[in-house]
């Protein structure tokens, strides 16, 4: 089972980036639940027929879709050794939370935290966005609100995104109690980031009629474009009018890791929370989400729920309190931190930096190709490592769009599509570190004889 995922990783660029799955394939797991055991061997050969061939196929150089780290094998090899030793990671005395504690720590030093920063591993970046709205919202109405609601408050709360923030912002003011109306979507400039001037316009609108604004979501790396809000004045604003600065940077936080791109994230030091993935640009296997913390006690006031079963000791398998239980919802918690600890231990920042960089660079690259072909046109500026195109042609969003199927159905790339002004784009995420310029090549010339054929197609025959 070893040997033949890491030929897959090996030789990956011999297979298609993704195929569909035949209805064959997908009606044969659609069996009883089995009453009798069946061999390992021919469960694995299940798994590597039927199962392998149609994933997502993100490992691939080609995919360039969404935003999806490629893995690698020492994370693959981590993951095999975190289920071996199957620990529970919601607390206790024990290594793997200090390994654990280690990495926040290595988090702070990247984002210039202080140590009394916390730290925590979660699933992913919609996780921790999602516990920084709950934080912000404990620090804003106090404690008691865990236990009253929010409907005891008479303080009406309300924050503030960018149009191009990620859904999961809505998501987490609906799941906190707080509601979707409460956020408040500020307009971008040209450039893709927040208008500054917008966002003062609004509160200010807000304190007059009578709201509370208590939080500000920066976004590092725009879903969409890639883009990266002011951080540094967004920083100003929320100290001026004393809201709580969230920086949502699922990919983009980790361009600090490159010296040539950390300073585009001037500010994000200055963040009350910052929440990412390091499963994304970090290339550690899924899931490994992570939310930083500056102020620690407010963060532990906001979870940490004594419970006689939970008890904490100074000695014994019951010390090392607090425990990362008390800074999230989870109490069962796997080791996702073994799988990031040995992505940087073995590679080291500077190599990671140094694949960070070489995706925007390979997305400069296709900008220029786009640029240099004129059946081509690039949608939106290109500030990272993703880049928005279309093809030229009549009836663009429906042309466009079959492009993309086209593209996916024929294994040789995988993009995705977004609006830009209005507009359907073939959207190219560059996070795979085994991505090439072979690959943009290949993304481009299929894109270029997809739309020839589809918005030119041969004249039928006429019956006789």
């Amino acid at each position: 089972m070893l040997d033949d995922m890491l030929d897959y990783m090996a030789h990956i660029r011999t297979r298609p980036v993704w195929q569909p799955i035949p209805e064959s394939v997908r009606t044969s797991l659609q069996e009883p639940l089995p009453s009798e055991a069946t061999e390992l061997a021919a469960v694995h050969q299940t798994f590597m027929q039927e199962i392998l061939p149609y994933a997502v196929g993100n490992a691939h150089p080609g995919f360039m879709g969404w935003v999806h780290g490629g893995g690698t094998p020492v994370g693959m090899l981590a993951e095999m050794l975190a289920a071996g030793l199957n620990a529970n990671l919601g607390g206790r005395d024990q290594m793997p939370i200090e390994l654990e504690r280690q990495v926040v720590q290595w988090v702070r030093e990247l984002f210039g935290f202080p140590h009394t920063a916390s730290g925590l591993f979660v699933n992913g970046t919609s996780m921790a966005n999602f516990i920084a709205v709950l934080v912000a919202r404990t620090t804003a109405l106090g404690a008691n609100v865990r236990r009253a609601g929010i409907a005891a408050s008479e303080r009406r709360l309300v924050a503030y995104t960018s149009a191009s923030a990620h859904n999961c912002i809505a998501q987490a003011m609906d799941l906190s109690g707080l509601g979707s109306n409460a956020l408040r979507i500020i307009p971008v400039t040209t450039q893709h980031q927040m208008d500054i001037d917008a966002l003062e316009r609004a509160i200010a609108a807000d304190r007059r009629a009578g709201y509370t604004p208590f939080f500000i979501a920066g976004t590092a790396g725009t879903v969409d474009v890639g883009a990266v809000d002011d951080l540094a004045t967004l920083a100003d604003v929320a100290e001026k009018n004393a809201l709580w600065f969230h920086v949502d940077g699922a990919y983009g936080a980790l361009a600090m890791l490159a010296p040539e791109l950390a300073p585009r994230l001037s500010g994000i030091e200055r963040a009350d929370s910052i929440a990412f993935d390091f499963h994304k640009w970090g290339q550690v296997p899924y899931d490994a989400g992570f939310i930083l913390v500056r102020d620690s006690n407010a963060h532990l006031s906001t979870f940490a729920s004594p419970a006689a079963y939970l008890g904490r000791e100074t000695r014994g398998l019951a010390a090392g309190s607090p425990w990362p239980c008390d800074f999230g919802p989870d109490l069962s918690r796997g080791f996702r931190a073994l799988k990031a600890w040995f992505t940087i231990k073995v590679y080291g920042t500077e190599k990671l930096g140094q694949v960070i960089a070489h995706t925007c660079a390979l997305a400069q690259y296709m900008r220029q190709c786009i640029d240099n072909e004129t059946a081509l046109e690039l949608l939106s500026p290109v500030s990272l490592n993703v880049v928005c195109f279309r093809y030229r042609c009549e009836d663009a969003e429906c042309v466009n769009r079959d492009i993309v199927t086209a593209i996916h159905e024929s294994g040789i790339a995988a993009p995705s599509t977004t609006t830009i002004n209005g507009q359907l784009a073939i959207r190219a995420a560059i996070v795979n570190h085994r991505t090439t310029r072979q690959d943009i090549d290949a993304l481009l010339r299929a894109t270029l004889e997809f739309g020839q054929a589809i918005s030119s197609p041969p004249l039928r025959r006429t019956s006789l």
